[in-house]
């Protein structure tokens, strides 16, 4: 039993203490970056370990850098590895906020072409509000040894999104809400507005009312609308730091709708090069 999309809290529940299953706990505010290891240190999923989105899931930020750089290979495959992960490990991924920061961690290794990564769908909230197990207890860890692929896929380049941005064969999707995609506000970065040619579809946009990804048939059902044609493997995801963009491409995988690609820099990278174009919805 192995899944690469989502798993239930049923299903982990089952699991726990298997050791070829591992818990990877997400949870991260972008405004209080040490608050998701306080929550952690406190209660977590028994047997979870903690992911830093700044320290494990990213790389150091540069001059022409978006907000959450892509982790150094090498650094990354040795973090999985004092994890205790090995390429045969079930993996599932969680956090607090709808799976919006766990899906970078689902992305990262999915790219890895580890084939068993799987997001908790309806995260914490779900399994607390089922009353399952949590603990304080820190994790005993067994290392291993992550095997390095030599070139995973991760995403494209801002070059190959100013090409197909204007190519009516591509869709390039923006899962910031729809205030920051306009242009009406933004509180994270320095320039406001969205990659020309881009569409807006929020992520939230992907959730039932209790926190879970819609069914399948909703999921497809909406992205085939969004897609309008357009060939999946032919859809870049974007969004402020190419985190919550994972959240769209997952949906798509669970909607059937495979080899779309994430543009991992994103729009704080892209406004790090004024010659880009900028649109807002106020534009001529």
């Amino acid at each position: 039993m192995s899944s690469n999309t989502i798993v239930s809290t049923e299903e982990l529940a089952a699991q726990l203490g298997n050791p070829n299953w591992i818990v990877i706990d997400c949870r991260f505010t972008l405004t209080d970056t040490e608050a998701g290891r306080r929550l952690y240190q406190k209660s977590h999923i028994p047997g979870a370990r903690y992911a830093h989105l700044d320290e494990d899931l990213s790389s150091p930020i540069t001059s022409t850098s978006g907000r959450h750089p892509l982790p150094d290979l090498g650094l990354f495959c040795a973090r999985l590895g004092e994890w205790g992960i090995t390429p045969d490990t079930q993996v599932v991924v969680y956090d607090d906020s709808f799976g919006s920061m766990a899906v970078r961690l689902w992305w990262l290794l999915r790219g890895l072409g580890h084939p068993h990564v799987a997001l908790l769908n309806g995260g914490l909230p779900k399994w607390t509000r089922e009353k399952r197990p949590l603990t304080d207890v820190l994790p005993t860890i067994v290392a291993q040894t992550y095997p390095c692929p030599d070139s995973p896929d991760w995403g494209v380049d801002a070059a190959t999104v100013e090409t197909i941005r204007r190519d009516p064969n591509y869709k390039l999707i923006d899962a910031r809400p729809e205030q920051r995609f306009s242009g009406e506000v933004e509180k994270l970065d320095t320039v406001a507005g969205h990659i020309p040619g881009a569409i807006n579809w929020v992520f939230e946009e992907n959730l039932d009312m209790d926190g879970t990804y819609l069914p399948a048939d909703e999921l497809r059902e909406s992205y085939d609308q969004l897609l309008d044609g357009v060939a999946a493997e032919n859809v870049v995801h974007t969004c402020g730091s190419g985190v919550t963009a994972c959240h769209n491409l997952l949906a798509m995988e669970i909607a059937g709708l495979a080899g779309s690609k994430l543009y991992p820099g994103s729009w704080s990278e892209w406004i790090r090069d004024s010659a880009r174009p900028v649109a807002t919805f106020n534009a001529a």
